[in-house]
C-alpha cells in the first residue's frame, strides 16, 4: 500500500537529502527538495526510527529554488543541488560539515573555516565515468540506486569530454560495462574501456584520442595513443596512468596544494610522512621543502606514476603497501603527517600508530565528513588539538565536499 504524507522540510543533510518529520515524529529523508518547502511525499523505505521518501508534489516552494540546468535532474543520481544557486550550495555544505563534526565528532563549536569555492560551478570535471547498458547506451546510475539512466546531456564534464562522448556509438552488446573519459591539462583525451573479457573489444574512432582496455585483475591493453595523461598543477606536470586516481577538479586541486603549503610549518630538516600518496600530487611540493619524505601508496600504477613524478628528488622513500602495514613499522621521528584516505577513513592500526609516533602536525584530507568526524574524535582524544577544518568545493552541484583538517599535538 502506497503511503503519501505531507511534510515540511527542515534542513539539508549529509548525503544530499533534505530532512523533514513524519506526522508520527520520525525523521524522513527526501531527495531533490529544499528546506522550508511543504512536500507531498511517497514513503519508499519505512524503518522503525526513520523513513525515506520520494517527492510527489511540491505544495509550497522555497523562495530559494531555481530551475535546474540539466534535463535529468531529479532522476540522475549524480547531482543533488542544481535547484540551489551556487552561494546557497556552499553554505549548505559548510553547514553539513559543521553538523557532522558536532554530532559525530562531539566537537563544541568546531573551528570550521569558510568554504573554498570552485572557480567554475559547471564543466569542471576532468574525468567522468558512464555505465553501459545492454544496447550500448551510456548512462549514470539512477537516483534510486537500482538501475541505469540513459544520459543525453551533462553539465559537469569539461567541454572536450562533452564533445566526445556524444559522438560515441558502442552498438548492441559491446561487451563493456563502463566507459571512462579523461581530459588532461593539454587537451589530450583518453577513453578507459572496462569489461569482463580478457580479450579487448574491437575499437575504432576517427578522433585522435588515447584509448585503453582494462579488465578487472588483468593487464591493461593500449588500444590507441598513450597509457597516461599529463596534468599541470602550479607549474609542475604529473603523469597519471589510466588506472591511477587523480582529483577530478584540476583548479581545486591547485587550491588544496596551495593551502597545505601555506598552512603547514616546514623546515629544512622536517621529516614528513604522506599516507595514501597517490601519484604524488602533494608529495611533489612537500619534498622540496623537507629534509626527508616517506610516502605510502597501495596502488601499483599510482606508485609507478609517483616514481616518475618525483624522480628528481633523492630525499623521498616510497612504500607500495597499505598504510596500516607501513605506519606501525616506521621507527623514526615524524614532524608532519599528511593523510588523504579513502572514504572509509583510517584503520584502527593507523590510529594506534599515530598515537605512538606523535607527529607534531597532522593534515587530514577527507571526502567524507562523517568518517572524518569519527576519526578526528579518536585523534583528538589521543593528544591532538583540532586547529582548523576548511571545506573545499571540489564537486559543485553535488552533495560531496572535501575537507582539509589541521591538527597539532598537545603532548
Amino acid at each position: 500500500m502506497v503511503e503519501i504524507v505531507q511534510i515540511k522540510m527542515e534542513k539539508l543533510v549529509y548525503g544530499g537529502d533534505c530532512l523533514g518529520r513524519h506526522p508520527d515524529g520520525r525523521a524522513v529523508f527526501v531527495p531533490f527538495v529544499l528546506p522550508g518547502e511543504v512536500v507531498n511525499v511517497e514513503i519508499v523505505d519505512d524503518k522503525q526510527r526513520f523513513a525515506r521518501a520520494i517527492p510527489v508534489e511540491i505544495v509550497q516552494e522555497s523562495p530559494g529554488r531555481i530551475t535546474p540546468r540539466c534535463i535529468h535532474f531529479g532522476e540522475c543520481g549524480g547531482c543533488q543541488y542544481q535547484n540551489l544557486d551556487y552561494a546557497k550550495q556552499l553554505k549548505a555544505k559548510a553547514d553539513i560539515v559543521r553538523d557532522q563534526f558536532e554530532r559525530i565528532g562531539k566537537f563544541d563549536d568546531p573551528p570550521i573555516k569558510p568554504i573554498i569555492p570552485s572557480p567554475s560551478p559547471w564543466n569542471y570535471r576532468n574525468n567522468v565515468q558512464f555505465q553501459i547498458g545492454k544496447g550500448g547506451e551510456l548512462g549514470y546510475i539512477h537516483a534510486d540506486g537500482e538501475h541505469l539512466l540513459p544520459i543525453y546531456e551533462c553539465h559537469l564534464p569539461q567541454t572536450m569530454i562533452n564533445d566526445l562522448w556524444l559522438q560515441i556509438n558502442l552498438g548492441e552488446d559491446p561487451g563493456l560495462y563502463r566507459l571512462g573519459i579523461r581530459q588532461d591539462t593539454y587537451e589530450n583525451l583518453m577513453l578507459v574501456l572496462e569489461g569482463e573479457d580478457k580479450t579487448p573489444p574491437e575499437f575504432s574512432l576517427d578522433i585522435p584520442v588515447s584509448a585503453v582496455y582494462t579488465p578487472p585483475e588483468d593487464r591493461l591493453t593500449v588500444l590507441a595513443g598513450d597509457d597516461h595523461l599529463t596534468y599541470e598543477i602550479l607549474g609542475r606536470n604529473f603523469q597519471v596512468s589510466a588506472r591511477s586516481f587523480f582529483q577530478v577538479n584540476t583548479k581545486m586541486a591547485e587550491k588544496m596544494v596551495q593551502f597545505l603549503l601555506e598552512s603547514i610549518k616546514f623546515e629544512a630538516d622536517t621529516r614528513a610522512v604522506e599516507l595514501y600518496a597517490g601519484v604524488g600530487l602533494f608529495s611533489a611540493f612537500i619534498a622540496e621543502k623537507v629534509g626527508h619524505l616517506t610516502a605510502v601508496e597501495s596502488s601499483g600504477t599510482a606508485c609507478h606514476d609517483f616514481a616518475v613524478n618525483l624522480d628528481e628528488f633523492d630525499n623521498v622513500a616510497l612504500y607500495e603497501a597499505e598504510a596500516e602495514e607501513v605506519l606501525p613499522t616506521l621507527n623514526l621521528p615524524i614532524d608532519v603527517l599528511i593523510a588523504d584516505p579513502p572514504r572509509s577513513g583510517l584503520a584502527l592500526s593507523v590510529h594506534d600508530a599515530i598515537t605512538a609516533l606523535q607527529p607534531e602536525q597532522i593534515a587530514y584530507i577527507s571526502c567524507d565528513p562523517a568518517t572524518l568526524a569519527r576519526d578526528l574524535k579518536k585523534i583528538t582524544r589521543n593528544g591532538y588539538r583540532l586547529v582548523s577544518a576548511t571545506p573545499f568545493d571540489l564537486f559543485p552541484q553535488t552533495a560531496h565536499v572535501e575537507t582539509i583538517c589541521l591538527l597539532e599535538t598537545t603532548v
